[in-house]
């Protein structure tokens, strides 16, 4: 058994907050060149060299490279073989969000959702805990903007619609979407399991390392498909048409109830902000 002080998970955090904000997925960066380089609308080439050129001021000054510096998910795969001692992880958690958001000066966002009362400390975070094997603690810190949150859908489809039903989901979508996620977006995609499960997958997809490749060759086919489709939209950089709606789809899946076909679709926005520590 190996003992971690929830202090490391705390400090972890904290330090991914600081940094994420100010600093988009370096692969996102370099997935929007590449997209400037071969974008055949002007307005949209234009748009996506202004997104790079904030990206990279906003690393250089240290500042928010989106003024929507987002709801705090955390994901916490804790190994079995761990114990935890010291302060409630929970609120390890939530005072590294609170003190790297009042410290790097981001927008707190964070209210009731009924008496729309901001908290003022961008808490609570959003924590999701997972028993992994092992004996070591992996922490994920996504800063999720709604803009893009707010185009996510779940669809529980009949298990007639199959893979096409699937794919329809997804580009519907993104097209209902329009420009309001600040597209050129990545989507993650959760299909099967349940309610939940689905839109908990299509989160953790977000995760993924941008531009890597679903080792799943079935997975790995739709997600290029499913890119392929959404492109053709044309809808295009923020909204000024072209071919550069979506930049990647990632997807995972989990068996399902025999009556059922869950399918989760999580929209992000262009300004990618996520990093992963193992402790």
């Amino acid at each position: 058994m190996r003992t971690i002080d929830t202090n490391e998970i705390y400090k972890a955090v904290k330090e991914m907050a600081l940094a994420c904000c100010v600093n988009v997925d370096g692969g996102v960066v370099g997935m929007l060149k590449e997209a400037a380089t071969s974008e055949t609308n002007d307005a949209a080439r234009f748009a996506i060299e202004t997104i790079i050129k904030s990206d990279e001021k906003a690393a250089r000054l240290g500042m928010p490279a989106c003024q929507d510096t987002g709801m705090a998910v955390i994901f916490l795969e804790i190994g079995q073989d761990v114990s935890l001692t010291g302060e409630y992880v929970g609120d390890a958690v939530n005072r590294a969000v609170k003190e790297a958001y009042a410290e790097g000066y981001f927008r707190k966002s964070v209210l009731d959702p009924l008496d729309r009362i901001n908290t003022k400390t961008n808490l609570p975070a959003v924590i999701h805990t997972e028993i992994v094997r092992g004996d070591k603690v992996k922490v994920s810190f996504l800063a999720k903007g709604f803009g893009s949150e707010n185009m996510s859908r779940v669809y529980m489809l009949t298990p007639s619609k199959g893979v096409e039903g699937v794919i329809d989901a997804v580009v519907e979508t993104v097209k209902l979407a329009g420009s309001n996620p600040c597209p050129p977006v990545i989507v993650g995609v959760g299909i099967g399991g349940t309610f939940e499960k689905a839109a908990y997958m299509s989160k953790k997809c977000l995760l993924r390392e941008v531009g890597s490749v679903n080792p799943d060759k079935t997975l790995a086919g739709l997600e290029q498909t499913i890119l392929d489709k959404i492109n053709a939209l044309e809808i295009g950089a923020q909204g000024f048409g072209g071919n550069h709606t979506c930049l990647a789809v990632y997807i995972d899946k989990f068996p399902t109830h025999l009556a059922g076909l869950p399918v989760a679709i999580n929209v992000q926005c262009h300004s990618v902000r996520h990093d992963t520590k193992t402790i």
